[in-house]
């Protein structure tokens, strides 16, 4: 690469950040439950991971799965949030709000930018629910958001590598636009090479059994049925440090 790409790994446990920054990652974006999409970490998940990292961490500030139209209710909970996060000292946050018609919801994202403040803040792929790209991005710059997330309105970055190339020349240096969305070693590059993008969001996890020897086979604890509790996914060093290599 003739630039200087950041990575930025998303994670949703203190190991998994911690094998994150050993793989070479610049950032990491802290969430809790990935299978929801990331939502907002405990009190303690934050201060943990920014007790043993010494890369910049991003905290997720999410309350629910699902949309992102928040009640009044929930909105108070992000505002909370924020301030949990600022006060454990990360470098910034994670958020996305949308209106019922789709558009960015100024009022709300005004509000919870001007809270983060002097920490970062990132607008998430509720970027890519929203139903005018180009709109949506000029909204974000006029509101002040550092950077936005996004795959492209598509479900993987590596199928809305087109819009991505048109929303990074749009930004141009006003708001970073940040690729993510299931970029693996194989789609890494090209996306790269077509968008112009300064920053990449991975994951780079692997399989991962768990140590329980006694496992109770009639039950299960908030999964979904025939999943199990006895294997997860991880963040990979080895999948971090081959992503990092390849943006250099």
């Amino acid at each position: 690469m003739s630039r200087e790409i950041l990575v930025e790994v998303c994670v949703d446990a203190i190991d998994g950040a911690v094998a994150a920054e050993a793989g070479g990652a610049q950032r990491v974006e802290l969430c809790a439950a990935l299978r929801e999409g990331g939502l907002t970490p405990s009190a303690g998940t934050i201060a943990v991971t920014r007790r043993r990292l010494t890369v910049d961490v991003h905290v997720m500030i999410r309350p629910r799965g699902g949309d992102f139209l928040y009640s009044e209710a929930e909105f108070a909970s992000m505002r909370r949030d924020v301030e949990m996060a600022k006060h454990l000292d990360v470098n910034g946050v994670v958020f996305g709000l949308l209106t019922p018609d789709g558009s960015v919801d100024m009022k709300q994202t005004e509000q919870l930018t001007e809270q983060a403040r002097p920490m970062s803040a990132t607008f998430h792929r509720a970027f890519d629910m929203a139903r005018d790209p180009t709109r949506s991005l000029e909204t974000l710059i006029e509101l002040g958001i550092d950077r936005v997330l996004t795959s492209g309105h598509e479900a993987f970055a590596s199928e809305g590598i087109d819009l991505l190339r048109e929303l990074v020349a749009q930004a141009g240096d006003r708001i970073v636009v940040m690729p993510g969305g299931g970029i693996d070693e194989q789609s890494l590059p090209r996306i790269l090479n077509t968008t112009g993008a300064r920053e990449i969001h991975v994951t780079g996890t692997k399989g991962v059994e768990s140590g329980m020897t006694y496992r109770n086979p009639r039950c299960f604890m908030g999964i979904e049925p025939g999943s199990s509790e006895f294997s997860t996914t991880m963040t990979d060093v080895n999948r971090i440090r081959a992503l990092v290599q390849l943006t250099q």
